[in-house]
């Protein structure tokens, strides 16, 4: 029996430039950036007083409010962006096989929000206080059990948590769940939540984030000479994905298609990257050979670009391990120099960004890029979009703990 081709048929996302997959695409195509001064708390004292924040943002479209009251917004946002996705999909949900439906959402962190606001009731008011909904509410795999639940989707069900690298191994991994024919359709990505004081405060302490505080719409400037760390965004990135058979049965839209997945460990350092680039690298070496797919048909790569020094050097010398000369030939842009680092639902973000670059003909640029970098020297998509139609692409995303993942896309063709 032949392997089943894995097609992108539905995409959902919430993020600091917009509230639904189109908005998002056409802030990318604009190049607009959705960073701005930190709102949800006071960050007077902070070194980094920026962020990508979800903007008007309405639960209630997407869940009542009794469950509002009880979901931690990584969970508001998982349910919103699943949602998106199965209606921009057209899934008649009903007359999918419940047992060959499976859900897999991540999150790097989970339910930061819900924890912290439980502590401070534990240490006010008492043990007796704590909200019998503390525990759901926090952990990670009740994204997914709740979209199943939505969805009557009864098959495979799990979470990724593997730090920035979350949203690239849930859909890489869901990718593998439909090749092996355990399910038909799968909706996968990642949420993240993590505008709150105590996180901020710890990626700064780390001197990981940008200090642009007077600029925050330039902060983001990945491969640019003058970067100084990235900024924290939030949101979700979620896709459905079906096997090709059961798309066309059902006369499904075809945004991409996904073809290969690779995913290594750097056994390097907690959080810096390997120097010589070498999980990063053959996390793409393995996508592409998991493709079937020679380095010379690659057109465009949707880069990790963190804006952090150390990243962007790195990703690059791993670009030039893996494509040799076809290296200076490829297009590769940073979306967070838009969106902000959404470290968990940043793979599903980039991931439709991806995909509807394959499906519009489109490629989205790396804004902020004024001053080149000796070490960074490949086409960066600089500034402004640029209308390329691309056979294949592949989209990086490494996390903390040396987690690396690929994804590899064609554009869809029968």
């Amino acid at each position: 029996m032949s392997t089943p081709r894995v097609v992108v048929t539905g995409v959902g996302a919430l993020t600091p430039v917009g509230n639904t997959a189109d908005e998002l695409w056409s802030a990318l195509i604009q190049g607009r950036s959705g960073i701005g001064p930190i709102t949800k708390f006071d960050s007077t004292g902070y070194p980094t007083r920026i962020a990508g924040e979800v903007k008007n943002f309405d639960p209630l479209v997407y869940v009542d409010k009794k469950e509002a009251r009880r979901l931690d917004p990584y969970l508001q946002y998982a349910v919103a962006s699943a949602v998106m996705a199965v209606e921009d999909a057209a899934l008649d949900t009903g007359k999918v096989a419940g047992e060959r439906f499976g859900v897999l959402i991540g999150s790097g962190i989970g339910g930061i929000t819900t924890l912290l606001e439980t502590h401070k009731t534990l240490l006010e008011k008492g043990p007796d206080r704590v909200s019998p909904f503390f525990v759901p509410m926090m952990i990670v795999n009740m994204a997914s059990g709740l979209v199943s639940m939505r969805f009557g989707a009864k098959g495979p069900n799990s979470a990724v948590v593997t730090a920035c690298a979350t949203g690239n191994h849930a859909i890489g991994d869901s990718f593998k769940v439909i090749q092996r024919g355990d399910a038909d359709v799968m909706i996968a990505g990642g949420a993240e939540a993590i505008i709150v004081p105590l996180t901020i405060a710890g990626f700064c302490s780390m001197k990981a984030m940008s200090t642009h505080n007077d600029e925050p719409t330039k902060a983001m400037r990945p491969f640019d000479a003058n970067r100084d760390g990235f900024v924290c965004g939030e949101g979700a990135g979620v896709v459905v994905l079906e096997s090709l058979e059961h798309a066309l049965r059902r006369d499904a839209r075809i945004y991409a298609e996904i073809i290969g997945y690779g995913l290594t460990g750097d056994a390097h350092h907690m959080t810096a990257p390997d120097p010589e680039g070498d999980g990063a690298a053959r996390a793409m070496a393995a996508s592409l050979r998991d493709a079937g797919v020679d380095v010379s048909a690659v057109g465009y790569v949707n880069a990790h670009g963190t804006s952090t020094p150390y990243n962007d050097k790195f990703e690059t010398i791993a670009i030039k391990r893996v494509f040799g000369d076809h290296a200076r030939l490829l297009a590769v842009s940073s979306t967070k120099s838009m969106t902000g680092h959404m470290l968990g639902a940043a793979g599903g973000v980039e991931a439709i960004a991806t995909s509807l670059a394959l499906h519009h003909g489109v490629l989205p640029p790396t804004i902020n890029y004024e001053t080149p970098d000796p070490d960074c020297d490949l086409d960066y998509v600089p500034n402004q979009a640029r209308k390329q139609q691309v056979e294949i692409a592949i989209s990086n995303a490494f996390g903390f703990g040396g987690t690396n993942a690929t994804l590899a896309f064609r554009a869809y063709s029968k």
